[in-house]
């Protein structure tokens, strides 16, 4: 299906279209869960991801089948201000080992069992550098968010976005300051390992950036502040609630680019749960901010959408159990 919206403002609609859970589903779900051959609550969160993901699926049994992750690059003309332990060629050859199945990403897609997809984004036009300019035309962000919902298979029953992009740090620490609130130094952290000048000099770029590009709107913080990859996350996101397929977030760039989408539309990202905490200094604070509590905190700064791929096994922990368990009628166990 192709995406529905050609404008920032018919974008904004389509998010305010969004379904909801099926009402049903979940009722079902929750009354499957309290017949299980178990204690009340002894699965603990493993239930509430359940009951949650039956909603979205529409069915009070569901299954986990077809897995997609889907990897979005893009590069930064902010990159020139100096942001980044690595240069912007990385991204180019970052894509190449995706392709080639030579990244973590592959190997945690093979192990949990989704398909792979990668999109690089006018990797040879890098966005402009926001310390100067917008960082994306209209155009050129709706190009981006239709991407990502295009790119969405309406097939898959769990979804997984991640990114590459040298400096995209640096544009999701100023994408979350101008959508949540906050001055520079407050979200902006050590990326791919800056060290104390660099991120000196990272957040001074984050603060003229905000200055130059002060809005109340999500939306335009996104077109200003943000980069290609971002935009296409969100797209994929929102693609996905149209879906009713759930998603899994990943760290802080992720999260960033989900914020957008919290703040656009309220209830957003209902469908989404936040795979891990990494260790990007300021994602508790973001995941904080959009409600968000994360299955994991393995100390992981990688992106490429690893911690969300890794948290797959725990979703699917918890469906293998809400729909494979028997309850105490099946398995002739008296409940009390």
């Amino acid at each position: 299906m192709q995406a529905p919206f050609s404008t920032l403002a018919t974008f904004r609609d389509t998010l305010a279209k969004a379904p909801g859970p099926d009402k049903t589903a979940l009722a079902g779900a929750q009354d499957r869960n309290g017949q299980l051959t178990k204690p009340p609550g002894a699965l603990g969160r493993l239930e509430d991801l359940a009951i949650w993901y039956a909603g979205w699926r529409g069915t009070a049994q569901p299954q986990i089948n077809a897995p997609q992750v889907i990897i979005f690059a893009g590069n930064h003309g902010v990159c020139a201000q100096g942001v980044s332990a690595f240069p912007p060629e990385v991204t180019v050859q970052m894509v190449a080992n995706f392709e080639h199945g030579g990244a973590a990403i592959n190997q945690l897609s093979k192990a949990f069992g989704a398909k792979m997809d990668v999109y690089p984004l006018s990797l040879e036009t890098p966005t402009a550098d926001f310390t100067t300019a917008p960082a994306m035309t209209e155009a050129e962000v709706v190009d981006a968010l239709q991407t990502g919902w295009n790119a969405v298979d309406p097939n898959a029953d769990l979804l997984v976005t991640g990114e590459m992009g040298i400096g995209n740090t640096t544009a999701a620490a100023a994408v979350a300051a101008a959508v949540l609130g906050g001055d520079a130094a407050t979200w902006t952290g050590r990326g791919t390992g800056v060290d104390d000048d660099g991120l000196e000099r990272k957040t001074d770029v984050v603060a003229k950036g905000l200055a130059l590009h002060a809005t109340d709107d999500p939306l335009e913080a996104l077109r200003c502040l943000g980069g290609r990859e971002l935009a296409a996350m969100a797209g994929a996101i929102a693609a996905a609630r149209h879906h009713r397929i759930p998603v899994i977030l990943d760290g802080f760039i992720c999260s960033a680019a989900a914020a957008v989408l919290a703040r656009t539309v309220d209830g957003a990202l209902d469908h989404t749960v936040a795979g891990h905490l990494s260790a990007e200094g300021a994602h508790q604070r973001l995941l904080t901010a959009i409600g968000k509590d994360p299955l994991l905190s393995l100390g992981l700064r990688l992106g490429e959408g690893s911690g969300a791929a890794l948290a797959i096994g725990v979703l699917k922990g918890a469906i293998a159990c809400h729909s494979g368990m028997a309850t105490f009628a099946e398995a002739g166990v008296s409940d009390g």
